[in-house]
């Protein structure tokens, strides 16, 4: 009942802002993008191949919002802004050519809650549906039915065949002839597939495979020359804090280990990123990992499963603990994990609350060959231990921890030396 009332709150305010800056979204053409985990890269990769054609492309997603070329910082934790300050940003978007575009990363809550209400979408895209905010959605259903206010919003609905969501998606939009559907994936039927667009690309994973296609699928509809799609797409770069790889830095050849920074925070990501980087480390791979306090519980012990499956080395560690006491989360994350004593006494499994500390015992224990993974942070610029929103760079975190392991090897180095020289 207060969820209803909630929601009928939430409507109000979206149609009110709508109105207030004048329905601005009719003048952009929008492409909605949501999903469980991609949303966005795939968002990132339409706006660059936008940008790439000439055109005039601004983009709001979880990682800033970039309005004709001018970047604005979000809220902490904020995907879809509020009603008020997303219609402000769309009207900032309207540009004086005959055509804009805006890409919008949007989340199921904000679709559930309507608080996209009044936004002109031309194209909706769903990247993948997995069990995920099942503490709010309640059902995997419920959240598909969320999911799919987005296509219902949409002219043009651009599905993952492949996905497990998809029938149920059909199902949900039943026979409606106002939405077209296009389809990706990676068979034949698809209607944009690997076979007929060939593509080189800078990212890894058969998940990035899918964000790619979904990217292209958009472009293809939007009219964009195949040549220039294709092109844009061999020349994207990862969005911030996907697959970003911080030490050892570009170009400067140092390093005997690797340190990587990515968004993965639930048991799909964890899968999709840990499959291909176990095929690609020589070494071990030290994952530090936590789960969000006050958010869907049950994901904990498979996210915990999961990195054990395909990690060395597991720290188990504080993200946004919240009210929540850190060390019942780190349990639960634990329990999905066998072998679990033996994995303790043999220190592969470690629990260290502080996050700094985490970071820089793995990057302390790292040798030549391994990957330390640092997942779930990524770009946010701030972390609640239970006492509010305290500020956090998780790539600030990093680099002390690398220059901290810098610093005592060099000592320890001197030492070492003075020692042979009193000999």
């Amino acid at each position: 009942m207060w969820k209803k009332i909630k929601n009928i709150y939430h409507f109000f305010i979206a149609s009110l802002a709508n109105f207030w800056h004048g329905s601005p979204s009719k003048n952009l053409i929008v492409i909605g993008i949501t999903g469980t985990d991609g949303k966005t890269t795939t968002a990132s990769l339409i706006h660059h191949i936008l940008k790439s054609s000439g055109f005039s492309s601004s983009i709001i997603s979880s990682i800033g919002a970039e309005i004709n070329g001018r970047k604005y910082p979000l809220p902490f934790h904020v995907t879809t802004p509020p009603p008020f300050a997303l219609q402000k940003f769309i009207k900032r978007a309207v540009a004086f050519k005959e055509k804009s575009y805006l890409v919008l990363e949007v989340t199921s809550h904000s679709l559930d809650q309507q608080r996209v209400f009044g936004i002109n979408f031309e194209i909706g895209v769903i990247t993948n549906i997995t069990r995920e905010h099942l503490d709010y959605h309640k059902t995997y259903e419920n959240y598909i039915k969320a999911k799919t206010k987005l296509l219902e919003m949409s002219r043009i609905a651009v599905l993952n065949q492949d996905d497990e969501s998809y029938e149920l998606i059909k199902k949900e939009l039943g026979e409606s002839k106002k939405i077209k559907i296009i389809t990706y994936g990676s068979r034949k039927s698809s209607d944009i597939n690997p076979i007929d667009f060939k593509y080189k690309s800078k990212l890894l994973g058969q998940f990035n495979k899918y964000n790619i296609l979904a990217g292209i699928a958009v472009c293809v509809n939007l009219g964009i020359k195949k040549k220039k799609i294709i092109n844009a797409v061999g020349t994207f770069n990862p969005p911030l804090g996907r697959q970003d790889i911080v030490y050892p830095s570009a170009g400067s050849g140092q390093g005997d280990f690797t340190v990587m920074i990515d968004f993965a925070h639930t048991p799909n990501s964890f899968l999709q990123i840990l499959k291909v980087l176990r095929k690609k480390v020589k070494g071990r791979i030290i994952h530090v990992f936590g789960a969000a306090g006050q958010r869907d519980a049950l994901k904990r012990p498979e996210m915990g499963k999961i990195s054990s499956e395909y990690s060395d080395i597991v720290i188990v560690t504080s993200e946004d603990p919240r009210s929540e006491r850190i060390e019942k989360i780190t349990d639960e994350i634990i329990a999905g994990i066998d072998n679990r004593e033996n994995r303790i006494k043999n220190k592969t499994l470690l629990r260290i609350s502080d996050r700094q500390k985490a970071i820089t015992e793995a990057i302390k224990m790292a040798k030549r060959d391994d990957l330390v993974l640092l997942t779930g942070k990524s770009h946010e610029k701030s972390i609640n231990y239970g006492l509010g929103e305290e500020p956090w760079d998780e790539f600030e975190a990093a680099k002390e921890a690398i220059e901290s392991r810098s610093m005592n090897y060099e000592s320890r180095t001197k030492i070492k030396n003075k020692n042979l020289e009193n000999l």
